[in-house]
């Protein structure tokens, strides 16, 4: 568990909005990020109730958040391919 919100922390902290600030996409962007800051922080609640079912999904989900968003172009990752799934 503590790979998976270290992993998913270290991700948090890497990505920049690469949208411009008055574009739709700005929007999306901060949306997705919302997403994934709202379920790693669910993630660590699970893991300190003991529920670790829940905190291993959220950590998932919120993972996916960022990776798509970094696919898509929403994020900027810096070319990191280890923390994030880039298309090439």
């Amino acid at each position: 568990m503590e790979k998976y919100l270290d992993t998913t922390k270290r991700a948090l902290a890497k990505i920049k909005i690469a949208a411009p600030e008055r574009s739709y996409n700005r929007r999306l962007a901060e949306n997705f990020l919302q997403m994934a800051n709202t379920y790693y922080n669910d993630a660590l609640h699970f893991k300190e109730q003991g529920d670790f079912v829940n905190a291993f999904a959220c950590v998932n989900y919120a993972h996916g958040w960022i990776d798509c968003g970094a696919r898509i172009g929403l994020f900027d990752v810096g070319q990191d391919d280890q923390l994030f799934t880039l298309f090439e």
